[in-house]
């Protein structure tokens, strides 16, 4: 389509004697011969299409009604639905046009090139056509206003083909309104056809979008945007730069309409002659390349400098969110250039700037462009909801420049790896360095070794403290890291000259392995009938979760500790001890519920009422699934603050507290080399009586959780 395809819709205006109109594009200010002033009519609507063939982005939409108008396979009601300005209720008049079109000699029949001469078509452009209605759904939502149009329909049309109904906004109609159009929507007469616009597809019944053949109108590429807008530049006599039309084509964001209206706006800004800075003054958008230099100053942790063109920016003009969003564009851009080699659809740089792009890109790691893409996309949200949004984006930018010089999870992984196995964190924390070399007389460790906790640090004159390096580093702050400092204060004790003897062998074995092999650790093993039971126990509950009887779940967990569970074809029987003060119906309850659910006779018994030695003991040998729980994790806790990778963490970030650990059980994970179970697996399986080896994982919490767990057995 060149640019003398393009028309522009007719402008009615009143000659000298009043009867005839003309068309063209007289600019504000003219006048007729008369002297008469003619009203200027902004380029949405000068423009607006009259044909298919001037319908631009919707190509299969033109192909899919032109060949239906040819062959005659026209269906009832259409529904056309996309984002606002792409074309919706000016391809429902390009409809009305060609169904009802007579040609230039009044003998014509449907056609997707409507003429534009006859007497159908003048009407239907000057909206004055008795036979198309359009209406408004937004002001007219009620059934009142569907009833005229049901009462309409039953009456022919008066001088067109095809009776037109076009309802815009057509989910703006109430729920009534939609039922009282039903029928007629399913089955109307021959001559009527009915045409619906909408921007809400969702909130359009489902019994109407049955009835309808739906057009899904699509958002118009930038590249044709640019062209289109080009073109109709030239039939108005104005100049626009090539960047300065990308920006345009840009900022309509697929919408015909808006970016009509913005090229309206920038020919009357540059008087004919538009340029990039212009449209980006008129945007309130920043300088390509200054957005790419302040990516590249935030990206390499250049805080003041960022600062210093956020300031500039916003003197100048520029809209802080959509400094943002450029930002987050460029870094979506060096992604795909950093993994795919491709720029796709990227902003709107030059070669300089997309040079620059392509350098930091290819500086960057993946890890820190995806936490910035991250950080900026929160960040985007923070600054369009904030009371001011130039303070939120410089706090956006603040943050992204303070995690700049942050190790991505690969590299920090690793620098812990060598902190736990090896290097300067191997024997101790880097943090206990004070009073730690003076004593130390080693020297393959007194070099990067130092004590760990402060109380040996008061105490310069001991040297012989310094051979056998604690296992654990952890900080002072942690009250179960005891056992080290307890041995530690005791410096006339007799075990001390024997310490001090295994210099030798203690650096090749620390560098490993700094705490004690995990095969030497004495395997504390619940009996299986004990494990049985919990895992039978733990299947009730989730039983009763799955069927949604959860009342009485927590009650059971905590308070219930199981004696016996016998589930047979013939028998299932339950026998629990429960803690003092639970509700005395607890266990007649739960054999209704489970005798229900099982659709089989359940029999739940106190092992208190049945006076049986034998069933008290095996309900105090087994604990409750919440002591289970709570023994389980404080274990855990226990055994991950052994961990060297946990230990390098402590050092690394001195104060950090392990608050939990979540075990992740894999299908065929790989046993230990010493007991065929994995750490996690040994202790899940070790007994719950309050024993603990405090060689294997240190003294503390642990035992006054078993003495509390004896405690609560007291009423047994």
């Amino acid at each position: 389509m060149t640019a003398s395809d393009i028309a522009a819709e007719p402008a009615p205006t009143a000659d000298a004697a009043g009867g005839a109109t003309a068309t063209g594009s007289t600019a504000t200010g003219a006048a007729t011969a008369s002297g008469t002033p003619v009203e200027y009519r902004v380029l949405a609507r000068k423009y607006r299409p009259r044909t298919f063939a001037e319908l631009i982005g919707q190509d299969a939409l033109v192909r899919t009604l032109t060949n239906a108008i040819e062959t005659g396979r026209l269906a009832h009601a259409f529904l056309l639905t996309g984002v606002r300005g792409v074309g919706k209720t000016s391809t429902a008049r390009i409809i009305a046009r060609a169904l009802n079109c007579t040609g230039p000699d009044g003998t014509g029949g449907p056609t997707p090139a409507p003429c534009g001469v006859c007497e159908n078509c003048r009407m239907i452009v000057e909206d004055r056509h008795v036979d198309v209605l359009e209406m408004d759904a937004a002001s007219r939502t009620g059934v009142n206003d569907i009833r005229e149009i049901i009462e309409g329909v039953r009456y022919r049309p008066v001088g067109a083909r095809f009776k037109i109904y076009i309802i815009d906004e057509v989910h703006m109609l109430s729920t009534s309104a939609f039922n009282a159009l039903l029928k007629t929507l399913e089955e109307p007469p021959a001559h009527v056809k009915f045409i619906f616009a909408t921007t809400e597809l969702r909130k359009v019944p489902v019994t109407v979008l049955s009835r309808c053949q739906r057009f899904d109108l699509k958002r118009v590429e930038p590249e044709v945007l640019s062209a289109h807008f080009s073109r109709i530049a030239g039939i108005e006599g104005a100049e626009i730069d090539d960047a300065a039309m990308a920006l345009i084509a840009r900022a309509a964001d697929g919408s015909v309409r808006d970016g009509l209206s913005l090229l309206d706006q920038a020919i009357a800004h540059g008087a004919g002659r538009v340029t990039e800075h212009q449209v980006r003054d008129m945007l309130g958008l920043a300088d390509r390349a200054i957005v790419v230099d302040l990516l590249d100053r935030t990206l390499s942790g250049d805080v003041a400098g960022a600062l210093a063109i956020m300031d500039d920016q916003a003197r100048a003009g520029a809209d802080p969110a959509v400094i943002v969003e450029d930002m987050l564009a460029l870094v979506h851009l060096m992604t795909r250039v950093k993994l795919a080699g491709v720029e796709g659809k990227g902003p709107v740089l030059t070669a300089a700037e997309r040079d620059a792009a392509h350098r930091i890109a290819q500086r960057l790691g993946m890890a820190h462009l995806g936490r910035a893409w991250q950080m900026l996309l929160k960040g985007l949200g923070e600054v369009r909801l904030a009371p001011v949004p130039q303070a939120a984006a410089e706090m956006v930018v603040i943050r992204l420049a303070h995690a700049a010089d942050l190790p991505d999870p690969a590299e920090l992984a690793r620098m812990l790896k060598d902190a736990g196995t090896g290097g300067p964190a191997g024997g101790g924390p880097a943090d206990g360095g004070p009073g730690g070399p003076p004593p130390r007389p080693s020297p393959a460790a007194g070099a990067s070794q130092a004590p760990t906790p402060a109380a040996p640090d008061r105490r310069p004159p001991e040297p012989p403290r310094a051979a056998p390096p604690p296992p654990r580093p952890a900080p002072p702050p942690r009250p179960v890291e005891t056992p080290r400092p307890v041995e530690a204060s005791r410096p006339v004790e007799t075990p001390r000259p024997v310490e001090a003897a295994k210099p030798a062998p203690a650096p090749a074995a620390r560098v490993p392995a700094p705490r004690p092999e995990p095969a030497a650790e004495p395997e504390q093993l619940l009996p299986d009938e004990i494990r049985t039971r919990l895992d039978r126990w733990r299947e009730i509950i989730d039983l009763l979760r799955r069927h949604r009887e959860i009342r009485i779940v927590p009650e059971l967990r905590a308070a219930a500790h199981v004696a016996e569970i016998t589930v047979t074809a013939a028998e299932r029987r339950l026998v629990l001890a429960f803690e003092p003060g639970t509700d005395g119906g607890l266990a007649t309850k739960l054999q209704d519920l489970l005798s229900r659910i099982d659709d089989a006779p359940w029999q739940v018994l106190a092992a208190g009422a049945l006076n049986d030695p034998a069933l008290t003991a095996a309900a105090r040998a087994t604990p409750t699934l919440v002591q289970y729980d709570e023994m389980r994790n404080r274990r855990m806790l226990a055994l991950a603050r052994r961990h060297p990778m946990v230990e390098a963490v402590f050092a690394a970030f001195p104060g950090a507290t392990l608050e939990a650990v979540t075990p992740i059980f894999a299908a065929g994970a790989a046993a230990d080399e010493g007991g065929g179970q994995t750490e996690i697996e040994r202790l899940d399986a070790e007994m719950f009586d309050g024993v603990f080896d405090e060689e294997a994982y240190g003294a503390g919490d642990e035992d006054a959780a078993g003495a509390d767990y004896d405690a609560r057995f007291a009423d047994f």
